[in-house]
């Protein structure tokens, strides 16, 4: 894997994480008040953990990130 320092203009550089941050906004952010710094960074923090091992993702065959993952060091 290499690090990509996203271009300026060239969205796709960086497109899964811009994707990432949508989603956390919009399930999470949008419409909430936050009152420190401590408590946006915990609820991203227990967002990430969510994503990655509860949330079923259609793309990935209606399993989760994590479940997707391991399934693919099992094949390989």
């Amino acid at each position: 894997m290499t690090q990509s320092m996203s271009r300026v203009g060239k969205c796709i550089d960086n497109g899964s994480m811009e994707g990432f941050w949508g989603i956390l906004k919009r399930e999470r952010y949008y419409g909430k008040r936050f009152t420190s710094r401590e408590t946006l960074v915990k609820m991203i923090e227990e967002y990430m953990e969510y994503y990655n091992n509860k949330r079923l993702q259609r793309h990935l065959g209606v399993v989760t990130p994590m479940e997707k993952y391991n399934n693919y060091l099992m094949a390989a």
